[in-house]
């Protein structure tokens, strides 16, 4: 997966600065250096989309988990009433 994230994140890098290139009516490859750091912050991006994602789920199952136990404790410990 994280070798996933990182390809896709190099190829939006440098899509979108080849993109902005063409809406400039620019040579694609004008400085080259650009793509380098299109492709770097693309990279940073999907991999902490990435880490953000797993620690989102893993927050949700927490409290799911706490919802549940609260859930069982309100119906079925109340035996004292």
């Amino acid at each position: 997966m994280p070798s996933t994230a990182t390809m896709v994140g190099a190829l939006l890098g440098l899509g979108i600065q080849m993109y902005s290139n063409a809406l400039r009516k620019l040579p694609y490859m004008r400085h080259p250096w650009e793509h380098a750091l299109g492709m770097g912050l693309g990279v940073v991006f999907t991999t902490q989309l990435v880490k953000w994602e797993e620690k989102l789920k893993e927050d949700l199952d927490k409290i799911v988990e706490k919802a549940k136990t609260a859930n069982e404790r309100r119906y079925f410990d109340d035996d004292d009433d």
